[in-house]
């Protein structure tokens, strides 16, 4: 069986055209490992002004993932579905006077999960990295939460030390995507309970518009939904059959065509991440990019924002482009570019993935996906 997988930058329709990755002439690890050549950062970091940096615990399953901006950032945030953990995301509304971050924690451990962020505020403070109040440096760190409680372990969530560990381990080069940071308990397809679901992680996707600006995202992908091709159609990662050989339509599962009775709890969820660009904008601008970003989501994953999701994305704009290189900012062009990237990093998550904990990923399951469009 043939399909199109998903654009991981502007060349990957050619890269994977007319490829069968169900032969043994090529694998789906081989193909999801390459990235085109005139790409020099497919991830988020190709936006100036901006640092990644990962902790990882793959003995319980969880981690974090933090966002440096060292010269400060404008920040946005949308949150959506009915289970969001969050921090600091008032301040991000216009009408506050905050018009300035200087890091972004997406981290695992739900609720917990929040204390990674003191490790942030700690590590930008010593930095001289914040607003100066009297003789005090306070960092701006907003946070969102997925819940990965139990899928190894219940009792260890990122911790302060956590956080700070993150936020040493920044750096401006591409960042590195899969099963680690945020994306290290990430799961998707639980519809029928967790141990029908795929193991996802966390991906990235960059692409750079013709005025030149870039714009970027990073999604840690823990969906109660499935994710589909959002080019083809094609159900990508659904609840598996037990044998492992095929997916359930989550939607029809939903609505009750295939007998939904999962176990995977009210709360266990949660897509979270962030949309980039060095383009300079206000924090009007920056709303409206995390905003339509979720769109990116709902195209790729379904259901989305549901109940037992606290689906968020946060909008960074480091404003470092020059004004020379950059034409008048286009909030029509560069939201559907957020929406593009966003998608795109989403499907990377997936692919970019490995198995933990028994769970398989995409890349370790042998089965032809579901033809079925929804």
């Amino acid at each position: 069986m043939f399909i199109q997988l998903p654009n991981c930058c502007r060349l990957a329709a050619k890269v994977f055209e007319g490829i069968n990755l169900f032969t043994n002439e090529s694998t789906l690890s081989d193909i999801v490992k390459c990235r085109c050549e005139d790409q020099v950062n497919p991830t988020i970091t190709a936006v100036a002004g901006l640092e990644a940096g990962h902790y990882t615990d793959l003995t319980h399953g969880t981690g974090c993932t933090v966002f440096i901006c060292r010269q400060g950032a404008v920040g946005g945030v949308d949150v959506r579905g009915g289970s969001p953990g969050t921090r600091e995301t008032d301040l991000l509304r216009p009408v506050h006077r905050v018009d300035k971050v200087h890091g972004l924690l997406l981290t695992g451990g739900s609720a917990f999960g929040l204390d990674a962020a003191g490790g942030v505020l700690e590590y930008l403070s010593g930095e001289g990295i914040g607003f100066t109040v009297g003789t005090t440096v306070v960092p701006i760190v907003p946070a969102a939460v997925l819940f990965d409680l139990g899928f190894l372990a219940s009792d260890v969530r990122p911790t302060f030390a956590d956080g700070r560990a993150a936020s040493l381990a920044a750096k401006s080069v591409p960042m590195d995507v899969g099963t680690v940071g945020a994306g290290t308990g990430a799961t998707v397809a639980k519809i029928k309970g967790i141990g029908y679901a795929v193991k996802s992680g966390i991906g990235s996707a960059s692409m750079r518009l013709s005025d030149g600006t870039t714009i970027a995202a990073a999604v840690a992908v823990n969906a109660y939904g499935g994710v589909y091709d959002y080019k083809s159609g094609l159900l990508i990662a659904g609840p598996r059959w037990s044998d492992s050989r095929g997916f359930d339509d989550p939607v029809d599962l939903v609505l009750g065509q295939g007998g939904l009775n999962g176990d995977s709890g009210p709360l266990a969820n949660t897509t979270i991440g962030v949309v980039a660009t060095d383009a300079v904008l206000d924090k009007e601008g920056a709303n409206y990019l995390a905003s339509v970003s979720h769109d990116g989501l709902a195209l790729t994953i379904r259901p989305c924002h549901t109940v037992r999701d606290g689906d968020t994305m946060f909008a960074l704009a480091t404003g470092t482009i020059s004004e020379h290189d950059s034409e008048p900012v286009d909030l029509t062009r560069l939201g559907a570019a957020a929406v593009e990237v966003t998608a795109r990093a989403v499907l990377n998550a997936i692919f970019r993935s490995t198995g933990l904990g028994g769970l398989p990923a995409i890349s370790e399951i042998d089965h032809e996906p579901s033809p079925k469009t929804p």
